[in-house]
């Protein structure tokens, strides 16, 4: 049913960027209708292993480690870091002076202190303050940390690029009547993303590299489970001396 239902919805109608992605955009219509069968035929697919429970074993997110959590933690913050960059970045900007202030201080706050200190709060420090028998998960905490860390950084990023572009694409903006919103949506901001791609992609880079730290609040990322299977003699194995006679 699923896929019928996909395959019968007009191809305008389709979300556009599943064709883009698929590189079939500038094909004709007829080739239109591979990526939008590929991609119902996987969700129908999906939709299958969830109801008839073919799918892998829930397993407690305390025991996600290696590649997956990495993945997981850094992919979570990406996705996060640059819609709350924008929105920090143009608070930052706004006129009225309680936005302002108050995502001054947040990018200040999270900017001034190492990712450490912010996984340590967030883990150990915040549910000190919390009811009692209210518990947070380590894994959803250390997310939350990492989101506001990048988050806090990508505004900075952005405030660059909207200071980049010349003050007569505002006033251009208003002259033929455009919102606030509009003139950002529409004009300033797809140019200053141009100019911020270097940046993003770099903090980006970033971030991917510092959920290392996650290791220290006893989450096993990437290395840090490397270096738990690199200090475990099951692991290890068997090593003999060169001049140890065989027994």
């Amino acid at each position: 049913m699923c896929t019928l239902f996909y395959v019968s919805l007009p191809v305008q109608g389709y979300p556009e960027w599943i064709i883009k992605l698929a590189g079939f955009a500038g094909r004709s219509e007829r080739l239109h209708k591979v990526p939008v069968i590929v991609s119902a035929a996987i969700m129908f697919l999906f939709s299958l292993f969830v109801i008839n429970g073919v799918a892998f074993k829930e397993m407690s997110n305390n025991l996600w480690g290696g590649l997956f959590l990495t993945l997981v933690i850094s992919g979570i913050g990406i996705a996060t870091a640059l819609p709350a960059g924008i929105l920090l970045a143009l608070g930052r900007r706004s006129k009225m002076t309680v936005i302002r202030v108050l995502c001054v201080a947040f990018i200040e706050l999270f900017r001034s202190v190492p990712l450490i200190t912010i996984l340590f709060m967030a883990t150990t420090m915040f549910p000190l303050f919390l009811p009692e028998g209210f518990h947070i998960n380590k894994l959803a905490s250390a997310i939350v940390a990492v989101c506001l860390f990048a988050a806090a950084y990508m505004a900075e990023v952005v405030r660059g690029g909207l200071q980049a572009i010349p003050k007569g694409q505002y006033e251009a903006a208003e002259a033929v009547g455009l919102t606030y919103w509009q003139s950002m949506g529409f004009i300033v901001m797809p140019q200053a993303l141009k100019y911020m791609i270097p940046n993003i992609v770099s903090n980006f880079m970033g971030l991917f590299k510092d959920t290392t730290l996650v290791s220290i609040i006893g989450l096993y990322d990437l290395l840090g489970m490397i270096n738990a299977v690199s200090q475990d003699p099951s692991w290890i194995g068997l090593h003999h001396d060169h001049y140890s006679q065989p027994q």
